[in-house]
């Protein structure tokens, strides 16, 4: 385990480091985050709706949360190659390589032209299900844009205005990735947005799988416990997140069940409790049944960020990070929040969240309840609770005992 440990410290860690700090990786995790906000308004939506259950004569908000977390990957198909443009130090092209992001995408969308003048969109495409569309989009933007940018039409020592050398230097990538995007849309009529869904579909099949839920979130947990951010697989994960809770809102708007269990909400309700890697139970371990002063201290100082699932300071206060006796639990914690949450979900014990609820700092049990409004829920968090604490009981116990030897040592 040591030497593990070791490998994982020296050569692992730095690796995967280097592929966060990658500029192309970088610039979508920055996208994602950029339309958070947006999300967070079309959460807070779903969350005042819930009152629409218990208090007559609400008004209908909906289309706030359908301008904001509707039109995620129209946002995402402009931030993607603004920031793969900022990270390569192309600032000057990062606004004009965004707009263009959004045109093509818009153009992918297959718009109807009406003889009036009208255009008509599928309202659909600009939400959740088209964001693997959208970041397709803005790395082929970004690409484009970044090759053309080693050449120029001026000198440096050109006397014109750098934004009119910008004009003219992006006028052929906007005009060659425009119209690849018109041939494909509207001269031989090929649905390059299906298409591309379609390429990206076996990746979401296998994200919503039994076995997928299990594997994503323990890798995230496994890199998380070598001090390694799991922003690196939000790429990936993130649009698995978002397209599957908006599949599961249109399958109840058609009186359907709802099957996508692994959604964010899900891992925010029951997975994450107390942060990634189920830390809540150790640190209440730590408040009340610790004996050596560091744990006793620990439990304090993490009990409070810990209700709000924030538990970076367990994680390398404690630490957990690098530790085997600690990183073990959080392991077996990683796999097995996911596995009975998918049994109880898939057998249809406990209702599968079917709204978007990205709220994850909401305190455990509120969040909970909040993502399906379904009481049998609050059972099943008692339930991975037990299960936890269980788990993280004997490696507590042999580390607080060290932990006491260390300190009468010194």
């Amino acid at each position: 385990m040591k030497k593990f440990i070791q490998w994982m410290n020296e050569s692992f860690a730095p690796k995967m480091n280097k592929i966060t700090r990658n500029p192309w990786v970088s610039a979508i995790q920055e996208a994602i985050m950029g339309v958070l906000p947006l999300i967070l308004v079309g959460s807070l939506i779903t969350l005042i709706s819930i009152l629409n259950k218990y208090i007559s004569g609400m008004p209908n908000l909906q289309p706030i949360s359908d301008f904001s977390f509707g039109l995620m990957s129209l946002f995402i198909a402009f931030l993607t190659p603004y920031f793969i443009m900022d990270k390569l130090k192309k600032n000057d092209r990062r606004l004009v390589a965004g707009l263009t992001g959004a045109a093509m995408f818009l153009m992918l969308l297959s718009p109807e032209f009406t003889d009036d003048g009208a255009i008509s969109f599928a309202f659909e495409r600009f939400g959740a299900n088209g964001m693997f569309v959208s970041l397709f989009v803005g790395l082929l933007v970004g690409v484009v844009f970044y090759q053309f940018s080693k050449f120029s039409f001026f000198k440096s020592s050109s006397s014109l205005p750098d934004f009119i050398i910008v004009w003219f230097d992006t006028i052929i990538p906007i005009t060659l990735i425009l119209l690849v995007s018109w041939l494909f849309t509207f001269q031989w009529n090929f649905d390059l947005y299906s298409g591309i869904i379609s390429l990206f579909e076996p990746l979401n099949l296998i994200g919503h799988s039994f076995a997928g839920f299990v594997i994503i979130t323990f890798i995230c947990v496994f890199l998380y416990t070598f001090g390694i951010s799991p922003w690196a697989l939000y790429p990936i994960i993130f649009p698995i997140w978002v397209s599957g809770v908006e599949e599961n809102a249109m399958h109840v708007s058609q009186g359907l069940q709802p099957e996508n269990i692994h959604v964010f909400e899900t891992m925010m309700g029951w997975i994450w409790i107390g942060g990634m890697g189920t830390t809540l139970p150790l640190v209440i371990l730590m408040l009340f049944l610790a004996k050596s002063n560091h744990l006793k201290a620990m439990g304090r100082v993490t009990i409070a960020p810990s209700i709000f699932n924030i538990n970076e300071p367990v994680i390398f206060g404690s630490p957990i990070a690098f530790n085997p006796i600690l990183m073990v639990p959080m392991w077996l914690n990683g796999i097995a929040m996911p596995v009975i949450t998918y049994f109880v979900m898939n057998l249809g014990m406990v209702t599968i969240p079917s709204q978007v609820l990205q709220l994850w700092y909401l305190p455990i049990g509120i969040s909970t309840f909040s993502v399906n409004t379904d009481f049998r829920g609050l059972i099943l968090l008692a339930l991975l609770l037990v299960v936890s604490f269980i788990i993280w009981y004997p490696f507590f116990k042999v580390y607080d005992n060290q932990k006491v030897q260390e300190e009468a040592n010194q």
